[in-house]
């Protein structure tokens, strides 16, 4: 028979050792948001799903768990086979630890496979997490990246991320890159995603001395970045980027390529128009229409993004952040500059 385990005792056996988290909710609830690092492999498939609510609704339990029993036969051998693929320990759950991964780990137990399931499913992990960020206390010292749009500072956080730095991408946890044009060819992270993923990076990095992320503001996109982090620049460093406009309209075109997304980028740039000069809108609008990106970008960065950020970098200003400014002609010369500034801050950490 299999046994329940609470998320607090997973969680602490996930440090130890290899568990598989199996999501048995329909591929559209796990999409929606699901324990990070888990696979799904569904009980009932959407419709299915859809179909068993409703005669658990209109009808009663009864009927429900009889089509829901059809369903599943049908489909058993399959199931188990996927379940039978998967080496090691294994956790199932669903949406509040019910029937679905009931049923899941009843059949394995019956079949020789065993698994345990999370007392509580999916929502017990979610209040855990909401729990997590409300009283979470982050003590690496941060190292905040900041510099106008297109300094390519996330492609510099990604490659110090490659090389063993502790890096927050906060952007890539959103799915979106924080400006209007942000979402353009990702695919965005809802709120109850990006509070999983971010939870799971900040107790990874607990114990550093520093962590490094990206200067946001409170939002990206449509997430909302919790205190727990937005907070902590006050008491760390910041390392501001300075890079020509011909570098950064060039790096944006590189990160966008909007020749891919041109109507995505027309219908992003709608919601900014009326926030520039109109004859200076019309021509960037123009240029969008017919290809002209790279004139488009450079008009945009000198009157609508380049403003915007000395406007909003001046009202942030704090004089206990300790900033170091990095100017090259360059990304690669300015990520060198970046690296030879963390090293410098490190030292003086050390000294201290």
């Amino acid at each position: 028979m299999f046994t329940d385990i609470a998320w607090n005792e997973l969680s602490d056996k996930r440090r130890l050792k290899p568990v598989t988290l199996i999501d048995v909710r329909s591929p559209g609830e796990f999409a929606n948001a699901t324990i990070p690092g888990s696979i799904n492999i569904p009980l009932f498939n959407d419709e299915e799903r859809a179909e068993v609510g409703t005669l658990y609704t209109q009808v009663g339990t009864e009927a429900a768990k009889e089509r829901g029993l059809e369903l599943v036969s049908a489909k058993l051998p399959v199931f188990i086979k996927q379940f039978a693929a998967i080496p090691g320990d294994k956790v199932v759950f669903c949406w509040r630890g019910g029937m679905r991964s009931k049923t899941t780990a009843t059949v394995l137990s019956l079949m020789g496979i065993y698994s345990q399931r999370l007392a509580g499913g999916y929502r017990a992990y979610r209040q855990w997490v909401i729990e997590q960020l409300d009283k979470f206390v982050f003590s690496p010292t941060p190292i905040v990246l900041q510099g106008s749009t297109g300094s390519g500072k996330t492609e510099m956080l990604l490659r110090l991320q490659q090389e063993g730095r502790p890096v927050i991408d906060l952007e890539g946890m959103a799915g979106h890159r924080g400006s209007i044009f942000g979402g353009i060819g990702l695919r965005p992270n809802n709120q109850k995603t990006f509070e999983s993923l971010l939870l799971d990076a900040l107790l990874a990095y607990r114990d550093e001395p520093f962590v490094l992320f990206e200067a946001e503001s409170k939002r990206i996109g449509k997430i909302v970045v919790p205190d727990v982090l937005f907070g902590t620049r006050t008491r760390g460093y910041q390392i501001t980027i300075e890079l020509p406009v011909e570098v950064r309209a060039a790096q944006i075109l590189r990160d966008y390529e909007p020749w891919k997304h041109e109507q995505a980028c027309i219908a992003s740039f709608s919601r900014i128009r009326e926030r520039i000069h109109t004859p200076i809108a019309a021509e960037i609008d123009g240029c969008l229409r017919t290809g002209r990106y790279e004139q488009a970008v450079a008009l945009l960065l000198k009157h609508y993004y380049d403003p915007l950020y000395a406007h909003s970098t001046a009202a942030a200003l704090d004089s206990d952040i300790r900033n170091l400014t990095v100017s090259a002609d360059s990304i690669e010369s300015a990520y060198v500059e970046v690296k030879r500034a963390i090293a410098s801050i490190a030292s003086e950490y050390l000294m201290q």
